[in-house]
């Protein structure tokens, strides 16, 4: 368990680090944040469990102006940052960033990585110190090893890699630990985490995907994935009722293209998938993927299909060279950002857990790019509707099968 005394500090720092960041990015917040919430005891899997812009969600259409540091106090300077969070006492300030995937795949694991580097480079700290394509059976030395390079914080960008997080906790209580934990890890008292809800968002992307269906003409996505997760089941299964909320006759079919039990980045295989597909006249497809992402989006660009991001909420705007037509957003790194401003607010501390809520947080959901008036009425009111708990029945109906013993 975490001292008391050294985890109070470093709560008072990020604290610190915390405006700076917001300072540097001159951001604002929505007004709408959700309460922190602790989550239930879940089942190993990934964080890209809903797995994620141009479009504005329902909840957050008026940002307010930028947080700023009162006017009586004087703002943090880098100095003061680096003294409060410089817990080896080096002189320096460093991230630790563990990733289960590749860190450029330019979907999940790329948003936390490069999220951390901007803070870090906002705050005039040292460059993160970055391990990534962890694997589950190797978590407990690679992420060990990281906490022995001199890092003060170690985020940690997945649960499927979170296993071993009690013991190193214990083993290195002075460092500030941090899970983006998808649908969750068990409450820790060392261990901040956020987490987010795989029904809600892949409702959201199915819904989506309809109106672009129904605006460019067909019927059928294909979703790829790894191995028919729980995590996977749970978004495929909430992106069919989205689907057919559009149109019933609309239809979804999921392909898994890694071996078991996290691999998302066989592009080999991911792409057959995707041609297997085509040929058979798909319309849209849904790249549930890590590191095979980028080839399979390439690919529908050059079919000229429907497809749309899987975590990133920045691909509206800029795609890397690739054509996106949905952000399907549960983006590690804008939830990264946001727990800072919760901690500035004194409500996210160590042992909290913070579950971002479709229509109530706007990090969250799928969002349309380039909408039309409709579709983007048509998305507000869908992010309405969630956000009122009205398909909160049939969002714990599709986790009770999903997440179900085998």
């Amino acid at each position: 368990m975490k001292s008391k005394q050294p985890g109070h500090r470093i709560g008072q720092a990020l604290v610190v680090l915390a405006v700076i960041s917001i300072i540097a990015a001159a951001c604002g917040s929505s007004s709408k944040s959700a309460a922190t919430t602790t989550a239930a005891p879940a089942t190993t899997q990934p964080a890209a469990t809903t797995q994620p812009t141009a479009t504005t969600p329902a909840a957050a259409t008026t940002s307010p102006a930028a947080t700023t540091t009162p006017a009586t106090e004087a703002p943090p300077t880098t100095e003061s940052a680096i003294k409060l969070l410089d817990t080896n006492h080096d002189g320096k300030v460093v991230f630790g960033i563990a990733a289960a995937g590749p860190s450029d795949d330019g979907a999940y694991y790329q948003a936390v990585v490069d999220a951390a580097k901007q803070i870090s480079k906002d705050s005039g700290f040292a460059d993160p110190i970055v391990v990534d394509n962890i694997q589950a059976a190797d978590a407990a030395t690679s992420i060990g090893n990281l906490a022995q390079q001199g890092v003060d914080v170690i985020i940690v960008g997945a649960s499927e890699i979170a296993e071993p997080l009690p013991d190193l906790i214990a083993k290195y209580p002075d460092i500030f630990w941090y899970c983006n934990c998808g649908a969750g890890f068990p409450a820790n008292p060392g261990l901040a985490q956020s987490t987010d809800d795989g029904g809600e968002i892949g409702y959201t992307a199915g819904y989506a995907t309809g109106l672009k269906l129904k605006e460019k003409g067909g019927d059928s996505t294909v979703i790829i994935g790894c191995c028919d997760l729980g995590f996977e089941k749970q978004a495929y299964m909430s992106f069919d009722l989205g689907l057919k909320a559009v149109d019933p006759s609309y239809t979804m079919k999921y392909v898994p293209s890694g071996a078991f039990p996290f691999d998302f980045d066989n592009t080999a295989n991911a792409t057959a998938a995707l041609q297997t597909a085509i040929d058979n006249g798909v319309d849209a497809v849904y790249p549930y993927l890590g590191g095979a992402l980028k080839p399979v989006v390439q690919a529908a660009n050059a079919a000229g299909i429907i497809t749309m991001s899987a975590g990133s909420s920045k691909v509206c705007t800029d795609g890397g060279g690739l054509k996106y037509d949905i952000a399907v957003k549960f983006d590690g790194g804008d939830y990264v950002k946001a727990v800072m401003k919760l901690i500035v607010a004194g409500k996210f501390k160590e042992g909290d857990t913070k579950l971002f809520k479709v229509g109530i947080d706007p990090e969250p959901g799928a969002a349309i790019c380039n909408p039309t008036p409709d579709q983007k009425a048509a998305m507000d009111a869908v992010y309405k509707k969630i956000a009122a708990g009205d398909l909160a029945a049939d969002f714990a109906k599709i986790a009770a099968v999903a997440f179900a013993p085998s």
